[in-house]
């Protein structure tokens, strides 16, 4: 295994994660609008259940670390979840004084997120 493997497979990956975090992004704004940030929800939520199910793969052995650590863990929901836009939503929050959807806004990406990790986790594991 050489570097430029492991990179080759975090890139394409990344690159799919990418396009995926756009896409649904995109919907949510076309389902719900621009008043919350659904997208960035969406893609934390998701993205913690397949970790979940990931990790649950690995544990069981049903799936090999390498490559699907570094295509789907680092660079599929690397590129699809995203802290830095969460933290830039809540920096907007607070510039607009819009402190009850900044609380609301923590509150689901910490709960649905870290519940969505642990739902996938323990749907495999118990399969």
């Amino acid at each position: 295994m050489t570097q430029i493997s492991i990179l080759l497979f975090i890139a394409i990956g990344g690159a799919f994660g990418a396009c995926s975090r756009y896409l649904i992004s995109e919907w949510t704004v076309t389902m719900f609008g621009r008043a919350f940030p659904y997208g960035t929800l969406s893609v934390n939520i998701i993205g913690s259940f397949i970790m979940g199910i990931l990790m649950a793969c690995f544990q069981n052995e049903w799936l090999a670390p390498y490559p699907w650590r570094q295509v789907v863990g680092l660079g599929f929901l690397g590129a699809l979840t995203t802290f830095s836009t969460f933290s830039m939503d809540n920096v907007l929050m607070i510039e607009q004084g819009a402190f009850i959807k900044l609380g609301f806004n923590v509150l689901l990406n910490v709960l649905f997120s870290i519940s969505a990790a642990y739902v996938g986790y323990q749907w495999l594991l118990r399969s």
